[in-house]
């Protein structure tokens, strides 16, 4: 929590001088992505409000704007945030450059400043969770879930600074905690902190975590970024000592830090590596060291949490319990955040511009803001073939795809996909097109690529190619036809996409095929079922992802080449490269 603005925010909260209403404009304002405002909520302290009854105040988000891509990507960026006022107070929407995506209707209630003092927390994930193990999870909805109970040594704020979690201080070369040659890193921990079950958390449990994630029977999603650690040591209870094979600018990408840097209970899962990691009954009901416990887990429906005991702060969290309710659509989700106020928080609103508006016109209790984020929206591009069949398992990385593998044909993709349409007429203020895939820290944003809609451009790079237009107007070459099938969830604003990108593949003599998924199951890590996103048995899908860590190689890393990275049968379709992208001079 290094960011003045936020340690400000935080230290006023926790002193009882900002009520919650207060706390919720000032998290807005600075742009922190709405869980984690919500988390701010949970965690903050007294109210110097006077009123002694309960008012309700809404805050929501939409999620991001569609972005196609080439060789790895480019498109669109979304999202929309809105955070609440009160029911009389005033919100305004701000456009974002590259939004986020969450929606939240958040109760304040007067508090004491003491532990359970604030009643109930709903959330609503229209997207609903499905395992709370976030190294096996292979969806935000899931390391959201996770997240009340399960924590990493640190996380980042909206501005990508640190804020320690399990760890006493963020390492550095000023406290010896970072090697001058980069290559060694020492996290001293927080001391007395325990498991919700009351078993000690110590330094063993960080080392097992590491064992565990990069063990390749367990098949974990994080395998990729513990990849470059040569060893760990714990020299004592509270001191983890990670040797990395080379220099590591990005030693705090993704280990034990954000989304896949959550620790593990070594006394919970010892038995549970490897082979059996996916019967673990933690799975479902994980042991943390977070504000909350789980009670209740309905995989694809609800989750029900109350408060650690065992939690290291006195007094916090403020909300007594916190139930998350998965499922539906997001318009739904949108009006319940937005305009009933049945739902205190509702995450992603990817919802047609017209639609929010609307909602935000009716005054309810919530009020829409997008704040800036790095999520983008894209089509992925798969470069084997989803039709044929090797050893049980279709889309091999040994079988190449018919046509997708030319790189003038996934050019020719590019040029076909109307982004600009869909940024501006589906999500308005709530998303903006783009040819990036990596739209945030801004420093690293690249300023040498660009995108165009150009129909008859991709044409003729086409008949270029050898593709040319057969008597049913489909393009072929050598007997094959460009026929695909284009995949994503079920979600109106999707299929809009979906549509739009058909026209103009149909005009161009490319044959598209639209198919919707559920999104418990496309988002879902189950390694039997083939309609995951990350089998990928279709030519083309669509979906929405962004970096966990400011340090872009956190986020790149997902089209590192290495066949333990890419998603396939071996793995149980794990890896983090769902395209089986491979290029030397990228992994190099």
């Amino acid at each position: 929590m290094e960011s003045p603005e936020l340690k400000r925010l935080y230290a006023q909260a926790v002193g009882g001088k900002l009520t919650r209403r207060q706390v919720l404009r000032r998290a807005a304002a600075l742009g922190l992505s709405a869980p984690a405002i919500a988390m701010l909520l949970a965690a903050c302290g007294g109210s110097s409000s006077n009123n002694s009854t309960a008012t309700t105040s809404s805050a929501a988000t939409t999620a991001p704007t569609t972005a196609a891509t080439s060789a790895t990507g480019g498109g669109t960026t979304p999202a929309a945030t809105a955070a609440a006022t009160s029911s009389t107070g005033s919100g305004a929407a701000t456009p974002a450059g590259s939004p986020t995506a969450s929606a939240a209707n958040v109760k304040i209630l007067t508090s004491s400043g003491s532990r359970g003092d604030q009643g109930e927390l709903k959330l609503l994930w229209w997207q609903a969770p499905t395992i709370l193990n976030s190294h096996l999870a292979q969806g935000t909805k899931d390391y959201d879930a996770s997240r009340p109970v399960s924590e990493g040594l640190a996380d980042f704020d909206s501005d990508g600074n640190f804020i320690p979690l399990l760890a006493a201080e963020i390492p550095s070369l000023d406290n010896g905690g970072v090697s001058s040659d980069g290559k060694t890193v020492t996290w001293k921990l927080k001391q007395g902190v325990k498991w919700s079950d009351g078993q000690p958390f110590t330094s063993k449990d960080v080392k097992f975590t590491y064992d565990y994630v990069t063990d390749p029977a367990t098949a974990s999603v994080s395998a990729a970024y513990y990849a470059g650690i040569d060893s760990i040591d714990t020299p004592d209870d509270n001191t983890v000592v990670i040797h990395f094979k080379d220099p590591t600018p990005a030693w705090y990408g993704g280990i034990f830090c954000g989304d896949y840097g959550r620790i593990l209970p070594e006394h919970v899962l010892s038995q549970y590596k490897g082979a059996q990691a996916h019967s673990a009954p933690y799975n479902l009901k994980p042991i943390g060291t977070g504000p909350y416990k789980v009670d209740d887990f309905k995989p694809g429906d609800v989750v029900s949490y109350s408060i650690n005991d065992n939690f290291r702060e006195a007094n916090q969290p403020h909300f007594k319990t916190v139930t998350l309710k998965g499922g539906g659509d997001a318009t739904s989700a949108a009006r319940a955040a937005i305009q009933t106020g049945e739902a205190d928080f509702a995450w992603n609103l990817q919802v047609d511009w017209s639609v929010l508006s609307s909602l935000q016109s009716d005054n309810g209790p919530g009020k829409l803001l997008v704040n800036p984020g790095n999520g983008v929206e894209r089509i992925l591009i798969n470069l084997t073939d989803p039709n044929k069949e090797v050893n049980g398992e279709r889309s091999h990385l040994g079988t190449p795809h018919p046509f997708q593998s030319d790189l003038n044909v996934r050019k020719a993709y590019a040029l076909l996909v109307d982004r600009d349409t869909m940024a501006k007429q589906l999500y308005g203020q709530t998303g903006v097109a783009t040819a990036n895939l990596l739209t945030a820290p801004a420093k690293f944003v690249s300023k040498n690529t660009s995108f165009k809609f150009d129909p008859d451009g991709a044409g003729t790079m086409l008949d270029t190619a050898g593709w040319k237009k057969g008597g049913s107007g489909v393009r072929e070459k050598d007997g094959v036809q460009m026929k695909i099938v284009y995949q994503t969830s079920v979600n109106a604003l999707r299929q809009k996409e979906q549509e739009i990108v058909k026209q103009a593949f149909d005009a161009a003599g490319i044959q598209v095929q639209l198919k919707s998924i559920d999104a418990g199951v496309y988002f879902s890590s189950d390694a039997g079922n083939n309609d995951t996103a990350n089998h990928f048995y279709a030519d083309i899908e669509m979906y929405t992802n962004s970096g966990s860590s400011p340090y872009p190689i956190d986020y790149m890393s997902s089209w590192w080449g290495d066949p333990s990275n890419i998603a396939q049968k071996s793995n149980q379709w794990a890896g983090l490269n769902v395209e089986r992208w491979q290029n030397a001079d990228y992994d190099a």
